[in-house]
This record gives structure tokens, C-alpha cells and sequence, in this order.
């Protein structure tokens, strides 16, 4: 996704990554759309939410296979219309805000299972891109290395090297998480 956004053209600071798992459900909607100044208690100033932070640039929203059904409908509103209500505002405006979303849930079994809107997957799905996990692509491995060790050099000045033991090592590892 950042990548994505990088080529993309928009400015640099418009990428507003979130992880959908951790928003509490009950400020999902003031999280995303923002809300007015004494729009409920503890209101106590207008905020911003991620679609006019993002406006302009991409909002990914990370593990969107998370968010509850009631926000699943409002997101896809906003998908189709591109304007956004924050709560307590007596106006709607209009967002330039493209969307990127991921999730490690089967997405087809959770529509069949009524866990997820059929039509927002066909509004966010334009394009798929599906990343198998590092254990079942061992030949990414010493690339990767390489690249994180060039990183690791550029950032801290130092000459450190992979022996050919060592990437051999990697990619025997069974590597059983989400790495």
C-alpha cells in the first residue's frame, strides 16, 4: 500500500494507514469520519477523521475484514458517493480519497458466513493482490535478506554481510507465523 501510494504521484504525507482490528467499534465511525465539537460526551473539540486526513492521497485500511457490519455499510457508502458526514455536522463534503485495503481473512468465506458485505468487496476488490506467506515462496528469501540487510547498512553505517550458510539457514526456516 505504501509503495502503491509512493508511485502513485499523490503527496507523501496524504498515505494514513490504519489497522481496522484495533479501532474500539463504538469510534469507528468519529475514527473514520470525524465528528463536531459536542457531538457526544467527550466531544470536546472537532476532529478530523482518516478520510479528510487522507484526502487527496490513499487511506489504507489494514485488516478491514475487522470492521463490524454497521461500519461496513457506511464505508461503502462512501465508496460509491465519495462524501462523508462526520458526526454532529449538519453538511456533507466531498473526499478525493483512495482506498487500499488488506486482510488476512478468506474474504469469500466471510461473505458466505454473512460476516462481510458482498457488495463492498466488489467495490473495494479492483484490483487483487495476493501475497503468500514467506514459507511457501523460500526462494524470496535470500532477496529479502539482502534488501533489509542494504537497509540496515544505509541506516546505521555499518558493512554487515550475509554468509552463504547463513541464507542457506533462512531458508530452511520453517517460518510458521505471519512474517
Amino acid at each position: 500500500a505504501r509503495l502503491s501510494h509512493r508511485l502513485s504521484g499523490h503527496p507523501p504525507d496524504r498515505f494514513v494507514p490504519v489497522n481496522c482490528a484495533a479501532i474500539p467499534e463504538a469510534l469507528a465511525e468519529s475514527t473514520l469520519f470525524g465528528h463536531e465539537k459536542g457531538a457526544f460526551t467527550g466531544a470536546t473539540e472537532r476532529k478530523l477523521g482518516l478520510f479528510d486526513r487522507a484526502d487527496g492521497g490513499t487511506l489504507f485500511l489494514d485488516e478491514v475484514g475487522e470492521l463490524p457490519m454497521q461500519m461496513q455499510s457506511k464505508l461503502l457508502r462512501v465508496l460509491v458517493d465519495g462524501v462523508i458526514t462526520p458526526i454532529g455536522a449538519e453538511e456533507s463534503h466531498s473526499v478525493n480519497t483512495r482506498v487500499v485495503a488488506a486482510t488476512k481473512r478468506d474474504i469469500e468465506h466471510e461473505i458466505e458466513a454473512g460476516n462481510f458485505r458482498e457488495d463492498l468487496y466488489y467495490r473495494l476488490n479492483m484490483a487483487e493482490v495476493t501475497l503468500p506467506p514467506l514459507r511457501s515462496r523460500r526462494a524470496d528469501i535470500p532477496r529479502l535478506a539482502l534488501h533489509f540487510l542494504d537497509l540496515s547498512n544505509e541506516e546505521f553505517g555499518q558493512d554487515a554481510r550475509l554468509s552463504s550458510r547463513a541464507l542457506i539457514r533462512l531458508q530452511n526456516t520453517k517460518f510458521p507465523g505471519n512474517i
